[in-house]
């Protein structure tokens, strides 16, 4: 089979008035068909004529111009105009005649500026070419009336083609203004997620290191800590960008290597004290799931950093064979900080959202936090 797009390629690159030019030369080539000779269009009554010399001017002036009636409307209305008249004035009732409404329905798409003026104008030489053939024919006013509401007709249809022509180009538009708020909110959502974890655990670090001056060993141990969140920052940050990289295969979207032990040793680092559960074996095929499976344990647990230091925390994550389960619960008592802006956890409704899965977050029976997620994962059984 012929594969037509290379041949369609080159022919979108060429010039409006060459791709043009092949619809003015079919009706230049209509004129000269014997079976249509005196068949086209005919206004006024003129008597009719043979094509002559001065026909093949009048043709070429009524036609040619349809090169140029995406590029130059008006002109190309203006030339058309004048070759019918002198079409009609004549008497060679020719079929190019029908070229006036291509004319205006081009000029009502593709003009610009002054689209009033052009209309009044052509309005104007219309009512005038009607009055001289009135004197040289014998047609009733209601002829001329008739042809005039067709040829606003033909003007209408153009109008109505720029108007939708316009709505779709205002509809992508809107689409592209909402497709970038989201991938806005995207990255602010995967920048809050990766920064605060590891700012948190590294003010938490800092704020006791200030009470360890008296304790060498530990104060070294603490700022080793503080030293290895930073790198850790700064890791997945890079992990962070490479997802975010247009350009970069699907295989970004996958948690930092290490899984979820990372996370849990880093937050016992920071003084947290975390129980931690996975049951299961994680799907192959379950990338986007185990990323959000990374985000909810991440920010559950700087949560537990921010607001109930020190208290204790467990971790249960059960890996399904069609969905993953995840619970982070807090004690609550301990050292408190003050309430955050809460657009953690709704980032996190959003993602576990995305996915098809359930997501809930708020106190529990007594006292304390716990953080609740089902995340299917894509595969079947």
């Amino acid at each position: 089979m012929i594969d037509l797009r290379p041949l369609l390629a080159r022919w979108r690159r060429l010039g409006l008035v060459v791709r043009d030019l092949p619809l003015a030369l079919l009706f230049l080539a209509t004129a000269f068909l014997p079976a249509l000779q005196n068949h086209g269009t005919e206004l006024g009554g003129v008597p009719a004529r043979p094509l002559d010399v001065p026909a093949i001017g009048v043709l070429l002036l009524e036609t040619l111009p349809l090169a140029g009636r995406r590029r130059w409307p008006a002109l190309c209305l203006a030339l058309v105009s004048l070759g019918f008249a002198l079409d009609q004035l004549r008497g060679y009732h020719s079929p190019a005649g029908t070229a006036l409404a291509v004319a205006l329905v081009s000029a009502g798409t593709h003009l610009d500026r002054r689209r009033r003026t052009a209309a009044v104008g052509f309005s104007a030489a219309y009512v005038l070419l009607s009055v001289v053939l009135r004197r040289l024919g014998s047609e009733p006013v209601v002829e001329y009336v008739t042809f005039y509401l067709l040829l606003a007709f033909a003007w209408g249809i153009g109008v109505w083609l720029r108007s939708t022509r316009a709505a779709e180009a205002d509809r992508r538009r809107r689409v592209a203004e909402a497709t970038l708020a989201a991938e806005r909110t995207r990255i602010a959502r995967e920048l809050h997620d990766v920064v605060t974890h590891h700012v948190t655990a590294m003010v938490v670090q800092a704020e006791a290191a200030r009470y360890l001056t008296a304790a060498p060993e530990r104060l070294e141990e603490t700022l080793t800590a503080i030293t290895g969140t930073g790198r850790r920052a700064i890791g997945d940050l890079r992990h962070l960008l490479d997802l975010l990289n247009p350009g970069h295969g699907p295989e970004a979207a996958t948690p930092p290597p290490g899984g979820l032990r990372p996370l849990v040793d880093h937050a016992r680092q920071a003084g947290q004290p975390v129980e931690f559960t996975e049951e299961g074996t994680p799907a192959e095929s379950a990338c986007s799931a185990e990323l959000v499976v990374y985000r909810v344990v991440q920010e559950a647990l700087t949560n537990a950093l921010k607001h109930a230091r020190g208290s204790r925390t467990t971790v249960r994550v059960c890996h399904g064979e069609r969905e993953i389960e995840v619970e982070i619960g807090t004690a609550g008592s301990g050292s408190v900080s003050p309430g955050g802006s809460g657009r953690g956890l709704a980032g996190l409704r959003e993602r576990v959202g995305v996915l098809g899965g359930d997501f809930s977050a708020g106190a529990r029976d007594g006292a304390g936090f716990v953080v609740r997620a089902r995340i299917p994962t894509g595969s079947r059984p």
